[in-house]
């Protein structure tokens, strides 16, 4: 029997007007925005559908702006279809919050101040500009490992931080670190490298401060066992136990992001669906170039593309 698989989107994802229309036209997203509202103690609503886009693309307003535009559009979905239940969840970085969120295994309002303060903690860890990540096109995964290898022995920290998809890695370290890996990796064949506009070097060893920091937290929240199997970002495997849960997060911030991992591993268990839930269309497009031929895939962000997944027969 064909399984079907609920994805979420990370960080970079946003953009101003996210998550209005919803809002408008359902109670049940509606809902979710005032949560969040109510549980940071400002108009994270307003930042979401007015902007101004320079105060969303702060890390520590862009996260819970994500999270909580996902979980209204999961809310919306499950206003109208509240008997559909993934076979399993999974979120690309931030993401794994909001799929965290889907398989009840953390609430609402925690996670939303959860990620606010993830999202200070990792901006925190490195000073601005001594950090930086590329995204490195059209190269093996093991020479690029190889070339970063290199170069962090050379005294310039750097290591593959993303793992999208076949030919699409970031990395991830110091700014001279990345810079110098960009370059090997041409000299070695890569096509493309593309420095990526974000705040710090995410999901490398920098970012151990924050993981610590962010352990503290964790620890005063109250994280249930998964009632769907959640596939972790660190291990490209399916996780329901709370303790465990709560390890991989930790864990997850200073770890590379097994994206095309988890999305093979997917696919080899049945999953022949996969629903993008929340803003844009990034990860749609990641899966398409490592799922099997025929899989299909559907991104949701508002009510026009839900009434596209309501009456398109793909939910059972």
């Amino acid at each position: 029997m064909s399984k079907v698989a609920f994805v979420f989107p990370g960080q970079g994802s946003q953009f101003v007007g996210m998550g209005r229309s919803l809002a408008e036209q359902s109670a049940a997203a509606r809902e979710v925005f005032e949560r969040a509202d109510e549980a940071l103690g400002f108009s994270l609503s307003s930042l979401c559908f007015e902007g101004p886009e320079e105060e969303l693309r702060l890390t520590v307003n862009t996260q819970p702006a994500i999270l909580t535009t996902s979980v209204a559009v999961l809310a919306a979905l499950r206003e109208q279809r509240p008997d559909v239940v993934p076979d399993y969840v999974a979120g690309h970085s931030l993401g794994e919050y909001s799929a965290l969120v889907a398989a009840e295994s953390m609430e609402f309002a925690d996670a939303v101040k959860v990620v606010r303060a993830r999202g200070q903690f990792m901006e925190e860890a490195v000073p601005a500009g001594q950090g930086a990540m590329a995204a490195v096109l059209g190269m093996d995964r093991q020479a690029l490992q190889d070339v970063c290898e290199t170069v962090t022995a050379s005294g310039h920290p750097v290591q593959p931080a993303n793992m999208n998809g076949p030919g699409q890695i970031v990395i991830s370290g110091t700014a001279e670190g990345v810079r110098l890996a960009g370059e090997q990796a041409k000299a070695a064949g890569a096509k493309r490298v593309l420095p990526l506009n974000v705040s710090g070097p995410f999901h490398s060893s920098l970012m151990q401060p924050a993981a610590e920091r962010l352990k503290g937290v964790l620890a005063n929240i109250d994280v249930k066992d998964a009632r769907v199997p959640v596939v972790a970002n660190v291990s490209a495997r399916p996780e329901t136990a709370a303790a465990a849960i709560v390890d991989n997060l930790v864990k997850q911030v200073a770890a590379p992001v097994l994206w095309e991992d988890s999305v093979r591993w997917m696919a080899e268990q049945g999953v022949t669906t996969f629903v993008e839930i929340g803003p844009g269309k990034v990860l749609a497009g990641l899966i398409k170039k490592i799922a099997p031929t025929g899989t299909t895939i559907v991104s949701v962000q508002d009510m026009e593309s839900l009434h596209e997944l309501l009456n398109g027969g793909v939910l059972c």
